[in-house]
């Protein structure tokens, strides 16, 4: 559940396209590229393939965005971002059951790894994207947390904020399931901190969850009612954490 690791700056086309996305619009986040160059595809692609993660959905967009950026990737930079992407779209699908695409990610991400160097901002996405793949594909926390670590690393030397949010996230998710419950709610703190300054809208509410369940009462509770009200200011999204609320009230206040 990661996106490409930045955020607006002070580029106009950056900011609308942040924007966008941090409020579930990748679908006209993406039309805001430029076409037929290699950066503005693989920019496409990462928008495609988040909105796949957060709604189940948009696959053939996605997949028909990676085929166009993998035909536009000439330097071995390029190429890399487009296999580190096939690798998340994979791992998607694959965790969503849409298809049994393990394998794939795996290769996917071995590529990227032999072509994206060592130190370069993209490696960090790259090995929190690896974690993922051990923690919930591989059920291997241990390989997992080591991936995370090394991401955690590579996105605080880039002062990479929003991968931050992620590897702050996952890692804290670990500790809580091994009872670090201390541990694990600042983790969570910390991740719903990083996306409230960042205004990433579409991942706080799962933010506001994770920290929810390292809380006493009532704080749970308030943390858990302020993540339904941005669940359905965003209609919905992302879909998976409906499973983990209790749905609203029909007469609930919207506001």
């Amino acid at each position: 559940m990661s996106g490409n690791g930045t955020t607006a700056g002070d580029d106009p086309l950056r900011t609308a396209v942040w924007r966008l996305r941090s409020r579930a619009c990748w679908t006209e986040a993406a039309k805001l590229l430029p076409s037929g160059t290699a950066a503005g595809a693989l920019q496409r692609t990462t928008l495609l393939v988040e909105r796949c993660l957060y709604t189940e959905d948009g696959w053939q967009d996605a997949e028909d965005a990676l085929r166009t950026a993998e035909a536009l990737a000439h330097t071995d930079e390029e190429r890399g971002a487009a296999a580190c992407e096939r690798g998340y779209l994979a791992y998607a699908a694959t965790l969503h059951g849409v298809r049994d695409r393990a394998d794939e990610a795996r290769s996917a991400l071995g590529r990227a790894a032999a072509l994206i160097p060592p130190g370069v901002p993209q490696r960090a996405l790259l090995d929190f994207r690896r974690g993922l793949i051990a923690e919930n594909l591989g059920r291997s926390p241990q390989a997992a947390r080591a991936a995370y670590c090394r991401a955690h690393a590579g996105a605080t030397a880039h002062s990479d904020r929003l991968l931050l949010s992620f590897t702050w996230r996952h890692l804290a998710g670990i500790a809580l399931r091994e009872g670090q419950v201390s541990e694990a709610r600042h983790g969570f703190a910390e991740s719903l901190r990083i996306r409230e300054e960042l205004g990433f809208l579409v991942g706080t509410a799962p933010a506001l969850v994770s920290l929810a369940d390292t809380e006493s009462e009532p704080e749970a509770s308030r943390l858990r009612q302020e993540a339904r009200r941005l669940f359905r200011l965003l209609g919905g999204v992302p879909t998976w954490l409906a499973r983990q609320l209790t749905p609203p009230a029909p007469d609930a206040a919207t506001a």
